[in-house]
Parts: C-alpha cells; structure tokens; sequence
C-alpha cells in the first residue's frame, strides 16, 4: 500500500466526524486570519503612531489589537478541543473496529499471531494513527492556512520582497523529504520491537509459574533488556534526526531574512518603503518561518501514524476464513442427528489431519473419542462449531449443512467444556452467566448446584461477587473446571463436547468434576474426548480415531472384545494394576 492510498484511508477516518472537522477548519482559517491582522498592524502601529504621532490612532489601535487577540483565542481554542476530540474519537473507533475484526478471525489465525503483537496494534499502533491525523495531517492544514494568509499580507505590503523571500521558502521543503523516508523506517521498526516487548510481557506475566519454576528469570530479563536496549537505540535515532531538522529550518530562515534585511533596509533608506511597511512584512515573513518549521516538526508523527497504519489495516483486511453465507438460515432447536458425511481437514492444504470420516450420532447419544495424541481427536470437534472449516465432505445437524446456517445459531446450540479452562478476571457469578449476563442469581445457583459448585463458592470471601483473578487465578484447577461446568448448565445448550476435562485434575477434583459433568451430559447429545479411558466406559459409544480416520466403533465391552486399537489402549493404561 502507497502513501497515497494510505493517506487517503487514513482520511477516511475522518468521514464520521465530517461536521466537527469543518467547524475546526474554519476555526483554523479564522485563527490565521488573526495572526495575519497582528503583524499587519504593526505598519500602523509605527507609521502612524510613532511617526506621524496621530493621537485617534493610538485610542484605536490598542482596542483593535485586543480584539484581535481576543478573536483570535476563541479560534483557537474551538479548533483544538475539536481535534483532541476527533482525534480520541478516532482511537475509540479503531480499537473497537480491531477488537471486533480479530474475534470475527478463525482460532487458525491466533496460532500465527502472538497475543502481545494483537495488543500492541490495539493500543500503541492506533494512538500513533491518531497522532498522525488530529496533530500532524490536520496541523499541516492549520500551518498552510496561516502561510496562505501571511504571503496575502507580505504580497500586499511589498511584493518585489516577498519575491526575494519565496525564493528561499522551497529550501525549507529539503528537511522534509530528506528525512521522511529515515522516520518511516525506525518507526516501523519501532513498533515491530514495541509488540515483541508487549508479547514477551503477556507470556511473561501469563507463564510467571514456569518462568520461576525453571528458574529462567535472569533469561527473560536478559532477553527483555535486549528488546529494550534496541528500541532505546532506534527511538535515539529518531530524538537526534528529529532535532536536527530544526537546526537546519533556522540555517534556511537565517539566510532568507538576512537577504530581505539588507535589500527591504536600502528600499526604507531609500525613502521606497516606510518603517512601519517594512518591520510589519519582518513580522509576517518570521511568521510564515514558524508554520513552515511546524510542517517539518511533524513530519516524524506523521511518517510514524504511516508506519502504524499499514500495520493496522494489514490487520483489518484479513478476511476471515469463515463467514456467514448470504442467506444462511437460524438453525432451528436440534432433534434428531448429527452427521459427518465423507469429511476431511487439513490445516495446511496439503497434509490430511482427517479424513474420509462418516459418522452420524442420534440426539441424546453420548460419544467418546478416543485415541493416540495428534490422531485428530479434538481437530474433529472443533468442526462441530465451524472453529474450522471442513475441506472436503460435509457436517450436517438435523439435514442443514454446517455451512448454509449462520454462525450465531449454531453455537447458541452448543456449549464446550475443555482441559484449558478458560475463565475471566470477573466475578464467580459472571463466569457462570457467561454468554448471557442477564441471568438472575437464582438461575445462576442453580446451575452452580448442579456442578457441585455452590459449597465452595459460598465458602468465597464475597460468593458469587468473589473476583477470581486472572484466568481463575485464586481457585483450585477443580473449582475452575467446576465453574466451567456451571457455565456449560446454565447455557442449557442440547449439544456438548467434553474436551479432555478432567485429565489435568487429581483424583479427589476428577471424582467431583466427574460428578457433575455425569448432570450436565443428562439429555444431552454429548461429544466426549478422554485420555483416562476409565471415564467412559458407560459411554452409549466409542469410537478410535487413529492417524485421521475410525478405526473401531462400539461400546466398551464390544471394543475390548476386538483386540484392536481400544484394547492396546486400554492394556497401556491398567497394566501397572
């Protein structure tokens, strides 16, 4: 994406806040306005007061200046607190814009980009873009307003010396392009180190246990410095080019005004042009420097809001894999059957993790999956709320293709319990009524009761107003799993898939998890994935997945009578009793 193209989307941003813009502009235009009425009025202010000594100008003049300055504030400040706003308004918009794209992603694209990079879009690349639109792009408008007015005023008051001084006004573009292109690489590289920071942060932090486990402080720290010491290098980069371009704007402006000096001193000398014409066109054309050097002052934030915007809309124009086609009907309440027709995935296109699967499961049954690790155990169920898209055949509930039913319909039909408990730094209550906080306490006890919860909830400093910390922090690995349990009940959803929820726990929390997930799988069309085979032995079925496909379907009793895969997996686990 071109700079154009890029300026032109970040404009775009823009549109919502069309009205507020405009009032800004003419705000802007009237603030240059003033600023060229002040050094106008200094030709009468010497012309007229000092030299000619005419008493009526000196009562009038002061009250005209004050007004001047007055006007001139209120300009100010009307565009200013416009552009703050707009400008915060622009963040806001494209945080949630960001957020709201990257949950619209598939789970495939969260395991190619860490998390720490995702945040550092979400808060440092948008506070950049905005940067870049409220303080630099539109203050250049604001500078090219006051030297469209102060070149009508110098143009007015001695033209053959605004000439003389135009001449010099192109070499102050030089700094500009020359250390545009040098600003637009560190900052790319600037906020490349900035999200690898963020993400050795969140992992840090998020994996604290293990990092002091292994003891590897001193490495993470070390590795942490290191990324630390090369954004420091590159943001000294950016402070002494940034610095250098000032100097080189007053080495320009230093020669154009010595010129005009001595040539507009000879014309006064002369008798060609009158003090007080004279030091007004000095006032106008010092002034018309200060916008000039403002324009280069920003070109940093500018070339660094450039930088953070190909890195954001790279973001937004990923398009998810998986989308709602047009027309895809509200799966109606599921009744009768769930089924996989000659289906097969791949994650890369090129290595089959499933394939050729048939499989129809009646409402109420329940189904364990079982199988060696990296079989395609939980690839399989991960199809069943379209996490990932099928690459051949079809999954088909009650006769509608997974594929011709919206999203949202679907997985209000669904509830999931995993081995990776996911819980939020929120209330016990909230985590419970998760996906439909509206839920009164009595529904959400309820539900706590059913999984075995409510004892140990009630036992909490505050009970259900308890916060948990992050990711259940300040609970067991079984009141977590509890809690999740609890959530799944409350959803009330007629399928569920088990992932694998209680291999992580120890046996006195597997027997009490177990409990409850025995209410929550009651009536339910059930999908059960289980290392620990002695937790599935009353399963209505089982089947073995091995290297992509179902090698053995039965019940427990029937598959061990087989002497296949289930029975060898079966021996490896009860050999030792």
């Amino acid at each position: 994406m071109n700079n154009k193209q890029l300026v032109k989307r970040i404009l775009s941003l823009l549109k919502p806040y069309r009205s507020k813009l405009i009032i800004a502009m003419l705000s802007m235009v009237m603030v240059s306005a003033f600023g060229s009425a002040q050094a106008y009025l200094i030709k009468p202010l010497i012309d007229k007061i000092f030299i000619s000594k005419d008493a009526f100008m000196l009562n009038m003049l002061p009250l005209a200046l004050m007004a001047v300055f007055l006007f001139k504030g209120v300009f100010y400040y009307l565009y200013s607190s416009i552009l703050d706003i707009v400008g915060q308004s622009i963040i806001k918009d494209l945080r949630q814009d960001i957020f709201a794209h990257v949950h619209a992603l598939p789970i495939s694209f969260f395991h190619h980009n860490p998390t720490g990079e995702l945040i550092s879009r979400v808060i440092n690349d948008a506070t950049l873009i905005q940067s870049a639109v409220s303080r630099a792009l539109v203050g250049v408008l604001k500078d090219c307003f006051q030297v469209f007015g102060l070149l009508f005023v110098v143009f007015y008051l001695n033209w053959k010396l605004a000439a003389i001084s135009l001449i010099f006004l192109p070499l102050a573009t030089i700094p500009v392009i020359k250390f545009g292109k040098k600003f637009r690489q560190l900052s790319i590289n600037n906020q490349q180190i900035v999200a690898k920071v963020s993400n050795i942060m969140h992992e840090t932090i998020t994996g604290h246990r293990i990092v002091k486990a292994f003891g590897m402080e001193k490495y993470e720290i070390k590795r942490f410095s290191a990324l630390v010491e090369s954004l420091f290098g590159i943001i000294v980069k950016d402070i002494k080019i940034n610095s250098l371009q000032h100097p080189v704007m007053e080495i320009f402006g230093g020669v154009g005004i010595s010129a005009v000096i001595w040539y507009g001193g000879h014309q006064v000398i002369n008798g060609q042009s009158t003090p007080g014409t004279f030091l007004s066109f000095m006032a106008a054309l010092i002034m018309i420097y200060d916008p000039i050097k403002g324009i280069s002052n920003v070109n940093s934030p500018v070339q660094q809001g450039l930088a953070a915007a190909t890195r954001v809309f790279g973001l937004l124009d990923i398009k998810p894999d998986i989308e709602d086609r047009p027309g895809a009907l509200e799966l109606p309440p599921f009744r009768e059957r769930i089924e996989f027709r000659h289906v097969s995935f791949s994650y890369d296109k090129k290595v089959k993790v499933l394939q050729d699967i048939n499989l129809t499961v009646p409402a109420g049954q329940v189904l364990a999956i079982v199988g060696a690790s990296g079989g395609g155990k939980t690839t399989l169920v991960n199809l069943i709320p379209r996490f990932f898209e099928v690459s051949e055949g079809a999954i088909l509930i009650d006769g509608h293709d997974l594929r011709d039913i919206t999203q949202s319909s679907l997985r209000r039909q669904l509830a999931i319990v995993s081995q990776q408990t996911i819980l939020f730094n929120d209330t016990v209550g909230n985590n419970i009524a998760y996906g439909d906080l509206s839920r009164p306490l009595t529904d959400i006890k309820a539900a706590a009761q059913a999984a075995n919860a409510l004892d140990f909830i009630n036992d909490l400093p505050q009970g259900f107003d308890t916060i948990i910390g992050e990711s259940g922090a300040r609970l067991s690995g079984g009141q977590q799993q509890r809690i999740s349990i609890a959530r799944a009940l409350l959803k009330n959803a007629p399928i569920l898939i088990l992932d694998e929820a209680t291999s992580s726990l120890d046996t006195e929390s597997e027997h009490e998890v177990q409990k409850a997930l025995e209410t929550l799988m009651q009536n339910r069309t059930t999908f059960v994935i289980a290392h620990r085979l002695s937790t599935i032995r009353n399963a209505d079925r089982i089947i073995v997945i091995q290297d992509g496909r179902i090698v053995e379907d039965g019940r427990h009793d029937t598959l061990l009578n087989q002497s296949g895969v289930y029975k060898n997996l079966y021996n490896m686990q009860f050999s030792d009793s």
